[in-house]
């Protein structure tokens, strides 16, 4: 089987991340609820791959990495968390539905808007200022077309008018260099499962200085017990309840594969894999390609339709017919189907990672070519 689908999670994961969460399940006790050799391993294991997630993203402190079960859970965290009734947010049309739907929920928010190729109108950030505006919230690269947010635009902005930025990093952390510093981001929210290449049930946040958000849930910490209300120090704050130690312990190790390899190698090899695809499916007749590919600082990622047939179909064609596993549908991406007008089509969605090669995309070129004729 052909795996093409490393945007919605990485299939094959680091040898040292297999092993380190077996290891972690035959060894590992519960951090921070006891003195004993294996409570105490935990939260070595725990407090290390916070240290090392600290420094991945520039963040300031390690106990201002909160572990979470994935994005989803840290950017509700945030959302709930971080804003009163009357703020008001700026988001974009590149945003998944785990920025959509929190922001829904409490209402208050405007959109930053696409053209036809996914690429954000900027010029309209001063159109969606408020008196009450608090924040701007994106994702870094989007998960239906693969362009990258102006991050450094953003943060300028938000610099300007005293305003938080919130980024979602779902499809750039450990694909491509994310720093909070460097980019100017307030809060950084991450899943382990994607680029990272650690275990699914893996995520978390990285907090700036300063930046302050209300408990999400509350309950067992293993410290402050008779306290009436959760502990105020982080991480505490926003983990009540056991950690997946097990999980955390892979991605670890996950972390630790990256730094090792390198960055900019996986970038290198994963920009090569979709410039080759993009550049032969771009020229299959009745293959229409979205995103912007003017430039190659983008997530490897490449969708498009063929013809007219519906995204799910051309899906289940590549599946049965060629063993070839891609993404079809919406994405969780509504806002930006409606932007590229493929609203009712939906896309068929091809994303690289470390372990494609270009066999790989050899295949998926030849694959399509039938489809289309």
């Amino acid at each position: 089987m052909i795996y093409l689908d490393n945007a919605a999670t990485t299939l094959r994961k680091p040898r040292q991340v297999v092993e380190a969460v077996v290891d972690a399940m035959e060894t590992m006790g519960n951090s921070g609820r006891g003195v004993h050799a294996e409570s105490l391993s935990a939260s070595r294991v725990i407090y290390d791959a916070r240290c090392r997630l600290a420094q991945f993203f520039g963040c300031d402190a390690p106990e201002r990495v909160v572990f979470t079960c994935n994005a989803t859970e840290a950017l509700n965290m945030v959302i709930a968390g971080l804003f009163a009734p009357e703020d008001h947010v700026i988001a974009t049309d590149c945003d998944h539905n785990s920025v959509l739907r929190p922001l829904y929920r409490r209402g208050n928010a405007d959109f930053l808007p696409a053209d036809g190729k996914g690429v954000l109108a900027y010029e309209e950030l001063p159109r969606l200022l408020r008196p009450h505006t608090k924040a701007i919230v994106c994702t870094h690269a989007s998960n239906l077309t693969g362009n990258l947010t102006d991050v450094a635009l953003l943060s300028d902005f938000a610099r300007k008018h005293g305003l938080l930025l919130v980024l979602d990093a779902s499809q750039t952390a450990g694909t491509m260099p994310v720093d909070m510093e460097k980019l100017g981001v307030d809060v950084l929210c991450f899943t382990g499962h994607k680029g990272l290449m650690g275990p699914q049930g893996t995520g978390g946040l990285c907090l700036a200085p300063g930046v302050e958000i209300r408990p999400f849930k509350v309950g067992g910490t293993g410290v402050k017990t008779y306290d009436k209300e959760q502990p105020r120090e982080y991480p505490t704050r926003l983990e009540a309840g056991t950690l997946n130690g097990h999980g955390i312990a892979g991605l670890r190790a996950a972390v630790q594969f990256l730094e090792e390899t390198g960055l900019d190698t996986i970038a290198n090899h994963e920009r090569d894999l979709t410039r080759q695809f993009y550049e032969a499916v771009s020229r299959i007749p009745g293959v229409t390609v979205y995103g912007d590919f003017s430039t190659w600082n983008r997530a490897a990622i490449v969708s498009l339709n063929v013809r007219d047939y519906d995204s799910a179909q051309v899906a289940e064609v590549l599946a049965e017919r060629h063993d070839i596993a891609v993404r079809a549908g919406g994405h969780c991406a509504p806002r930006m189907h409606r932007a590229l007008g493929t609203w009712e089509q939906g896309a068929v969605r091809f994303s690289f990672g470390w372990f494609n090669t270009m066999a790989d995309v050899d295949a998926a070129v030849r694959a399509l070519q039938e489809v289309a004729e």
